[in-house]
């Protein structure tokens, strides 16, 4: 938080990141809020949920594309301009007479350009943090960042949810619409502030190699750091296994009323909000509190974690599945920005945005494809047997971080 309070361009960044961020959960729950109303609904709500997610496994590419882009703060204020035109299109097109599957279609379509453009100006935005913060402060200063992200999502939620009782779809895309022109306002400033500071500037480095050689030299260079690339697989793995454990708590829940919390939508409530302000907490806080301490041992505290709450869960005692929980989501929320932080120190400026991209890809794969395995465990054999799995996976992991660790230490 200190940075935060100190550094008032940072401050700025932040603040126009959250106000988008807001404005978008805002109009992504009237989206599904209408599409829940057509006729065959299950198919509109699968096709916002893909168009969604795509642009995630894209990172790589769009993270290419920010660091061959010259002008950063120019491009990023521009790409702000684009979906406040996009979303205002949005509430233009629920305020006529069109409905039903074309209007959704349309509105679908408009969303996927401008989460697309969301990418592309997140890349663009990484390496524009880390000259603001430097890249002894990257840790702390993401990781406040996303906490309060993390917050500010849990109550957007809750809002969205009330103000459709009483604004139109209409009224909340022109809401979102006017987040995007005030955060690029900002942004422009920003840009203007940094642009007096910079003294003798010097020429801004682009990337100019191809997209492929991009990935190959990021690789390279994130090999060449003794126990990065292994530490990335293992903290996907990790995040693969947390995103798996509330379905399987859901699972769990269903077949086992002595663990309810009054009734099963609420315990599935707290088990959704623990998680999210563990890792709140962990991003905004831990960073500070652990800054010093190896992102080894943190991983390490993240598996016993993972392994304590399969075992909780196997026994049936919901209030100690729910404080591993929050303790896990807490050591995530310190993970994330500690790896961001030594992959900023140690690939090259001019390809941080291809090498962040990439690492995200990995990340965000991670977590659908542990899920799709331990339930279909669950669903083909017992619910049991795919908590004893996600326990072995955890104790491999800790024993391969274990040996990892030690060849480090003896190798230093």
């Amino acid at each position: 938080m200190d940075i935060f309070l100190r550094n008032t361009n940072y401050r700025k960044f932040s603040l126009a990141s959250w106000l988008s961020s807001a404005g978008n959960i805002l109009f992504y729950l009237a989206l599904m809020t209408y599409a829940s109303r057509l006729k065959n609904y299950s198919l509109a709500l699968s096709l916002i949920a893909i168009t969604e997610s795509l642009p995630n496994l894209i990172q790589s590419l769009s993270g290419y594309l920010a660091d061959r882009t010259k002008n950063k703060y120019h491009v990023i204020v521009w790409l702000a301009i684009i979906r406040f035109a996009l979303y205002l299109l949005v509430g233009l097109l629920f305020a006529t007479n069109i409905s039903g599957w074309n209007l959704v279609l349309l509105v679908i379509g408009l969303n996927f350009i401008s989460d697309l453009s969301g990418k592309y100006s997140g890349g663009l935005q990484t390496p524009l943090i880390v000259s603001l913060v430097g890249e002894n402060e990257m840790s702390e200063a993401q990781g406040f960042t996303n906490g309060i992200s993390q917050l500010i999502t849990m109550i957007a939620q809750f809002a969205g949810s009330g103000l459709l009782l009483f604004m139109s779809y209409s009224g909340l895309a022109i809401v979102n619409a006017i987040t995007f022109l005030v955060a690029g306002i900002i942004y422009a400033n920003i840009g203007m502030n940094v642009k007096k500071q910079e003294v003798n500037k010097q020429p801004e480095e682009v990337n100019t190699q191809k997209f492929g050689a991009t990935i190959v030299s990021s690789l390279k260079q994130v090999k060449q750091a003794n126990g990065l690339l292994t530490i990335v697989l293992v903290i996907a793995l990790l995040n693969g296994l947390l995103s798996t454990v509330e379905p399987l708590i859901s699972i769990v829940l269903a077949g086992n009323k002595n663990m309810l919390i009054g009734n099963y939508s609420f315990t599935i409530a707290v088990v959704s909000t623990v998680a999210a302000i563990g890792m709140a907490s962990g991003s905004a806080i831990g960073t500070k509190i652990f800054k010093n301490t190896s992102l080894f041992l943190i991983v390490l505290a993240d598996t016993i974690a993972t392994i304590t709450l399969a075992i909780a869960i196997i026994y049936g005692n919901i209030f100690a599945s729910l404080f591993c929980l929050t303790i896990l989501g807490f050591l995530a929320g310190i993970v994330s920005p500690k790896l961001l932080q030594w992959l900023v120190t140690t690939v090259d400026r001019k390809i941080l945005s291809s090498s962040v991209g990439l690492l995200n890809t990995i990340l965000v794969m991670a977590g659908p494809l542990t899920t799709t395995v331990f339930t279909s465990i669950a669903s083909a054999t017992n619910i049991t047997y795919a908590l004893y799995g996600i326990i072995i996976l955890g104790i491999a992991v800790f024993i391969a971080i274990s040996i990892v660790l030690l060849k480090i230490n003896k190798a230093d």
